[in-house]
């Protein structure tokens, strides 16, 4: 059994593929690769194969997590299918999902900070902004990607390294 995870932003440029990354990141260190999948798309087809946005590179880069394996895509039909959880990074996003998504499958979605308490609801795209608002949000991804995967591991009875 596999749990697949899906983050969605906008592009899927800057704030979907750090999700991506990050959770990607402590799914291994939990030592449940083999158990739970993840990937990133975006509600619209503006940088459809593109690599993640230079700033959000560098941010993860800087911190150790790589993102340049990565490229954009859409969400697509197969998605609300092929996904238990689909997790948007902020309102606009969650409604443009929810706006496509057959009405039994409604539960897989998600907001990002739904998993942490302290950082408001929506995780804000850093895109016209400096280094700064990267930063931020790596921050706000990091703990929201431990907050996930604690649900996932503990819903799904999933035991990975101790």
């Amino acid at each position: 059994m596999s749990v697949r995870v899906l983050f969605v932003c906008m592009g899927n440029i800057c704030r979907s593929p750090t999700a991506h990354a990050l959770f990607r990141e402590a799914v291994t260190a939990a030592g449940l690769g083999d158990k739970i999948t993840t990937d990133s798309a975006g509600t619209h087809a503006h940088h459809i194969g593109n690599p993640p946005d230079a700033r959000a590179t560098a941010t993860a880069l800087a911190r150790d997590i790589d993102v340049t394996d990565l490229r954009a895509r859409q969400v697509c039909e197969a998605d609300f299918e092929q996904f238990d959880y689909i997790v948007a990074m902020d309102r606009d996003n969650l409604s443009s999902l929810e706006a496509s998504c057959p009405r039994a499958m409604q539960d897989r979605l998600s907001l990002m900070l739904d998993w942490v308490e302290g950082w408001g609801d929506e995780v804000p795209d850093p895109y016209y902004g400096g280094d700064e608002g990267f930063i931020r949000v790596f921050d706000m991804l990091t703990e929201a990607s431990q907050g996930l995967l604690a649900h996932i591991a503990s819903s799904h009875g999933l035991a990975g390294r101790s």
